[in-house]
């Protein structure tokens, strides 16, 4: 995917990185070395093969010039401690982290490298076909189990993995709908929708977030995508920069609940034991749609967007879930 936060590096950069890392004998020495992996929205990603063959990735924050969304301020340390925490206290397979580099001493952002995982991209190969559809319900009753066994992590407070939070899920979920919103106005981004309009229905609905009273650790962006495949058994789950501590029925395999377009989550639901939600669940699992469609709109500008597909997406799934809420658009 194409992006202006994507930090690419020179092959000059990437070996002096290499070297820094795994020190002067595996720097490689033939210009075929690096391969970007580009199915990322926001970081870029290399792969990159060693001089003894040994196969490791490194990712890189954005430039520290380009604007981000206020959910994507020092995301990559995020990342880092979610690894640590899962790695740490779940047996959720996750890539090794190698080295963290914070020093902006070669490049102005964060980075780190970390194994390179030998299997497939589970999303994109279900995608093209090339799994047969057991190996695919299979693939995402896994998924569901991994997801619940990461949010059996108990957290300090609610909110960002990093930093202060807020007592409450209602504090830090109000945050981040502030957040986004701030987001969108400092761009001049049309969602549809006033602020007092998406204000209202989180006000009308706000109740149901207090029956959240304990930080599970959430990994947001958990799907098929974000996660390796190999024989069948997922062994890999990447990409955890946008984890907070709060309700698990936030994560993005239940998507699917209000946001058809998503696909049918109900593979993922038996392997995360989800069967049945009360009324208070469905009106927060509604709002946790509402922020994700609210994101899919105001982040095409902070990535450079020229054309409009993700934004109509975005604005149609941001229609469907309001409506949901109980909003209709008044037409004139």
């Amino acid at each position: 995917m194409e992006s202006i936060t994507k930090n690419r590096q020179t092959t000059e950069v990437l070996r002096r990185l290499v070297e820094r890392t795994y020190g002067a004998e595996s720097v490689p020495v033939d210009e075929d070395f690096a391969h970007e992996i580009t199915e990322g929205w926001f970081n870029v990603a290399y792969r990159i093969t060693l001089r003894d063959g040994r196969r490791v990735v490194l990712k890189i924050a954005p430039p520290a010039e380009i604007a981000v969304l206020t959910r994507e301020v020092g995301m990559m340390r995020a990342e880092i401690e979610a690894i640590r925490l899962v790695a740490e206290r779940t047996t959720v397979p996750v890539p090794r982290i190698d080295h963290v580099d914070l020093t902006h001493e070669v490049v102005d952002a964060d980075l780190f490298f970390m194994e390179y995982v030998d299997a497939d991209n589970f999303g994109f190969t279900a995608g093209a076909g090339l799994l047969d559809d057991e190996v695919v319900a299979s693939g995402n009753r896994q998924l569901g189990a991994l997801n619940r066994e990461i949010n059996t992590i108990v957290g300090p407070h609610f909110g960002p993995l990093l930093g202060a939070g807020w007592p409450t899920w209602r504090e830090a979920f109000t945050k981040m709908i502030d957040d986004t919103l701030a987001d969108g106005e400092r761009v001049g981004i049309d969602l549809g929708w006033s602020s007092a309009d998406i204000r209202g229905v989180l006000a009308e609905n706000a109740d149901a977030l207090d029956e959240v009273t304990e930080p599970r650790l959430v990994e947001v962006d958990l799907w098929a995508k974000n996660s390796m495949i190999r024989d069948g058994r997922i062994v890999a789950v990447l990409d955890h920069e946008r984890a907070v501590y709060g309700d698990p029925l936030m994560e993005a395999g239940l998507t699917g609940i209000d946001m058809p377009s998503f696909g049918d989550p109900s593979d993922f639901m038996v392997g995360f034991g989800l069967t049945t939600m009360t009324e208070a669940q469905r009106a927060r699992r509604r709002l946790y749609s509402l922020y994700l469609a609210m994101i899919m709109v105001v982040e095409t500008k902070y990535r450079g967007h020229t054309d409009t597909e993700v934004y109509d997406w975005g604005r149609r799934e941001l229609d469907g879930v309001m409506a949901a809420l109980g909003r209709v658009r008044v037409a004139g």
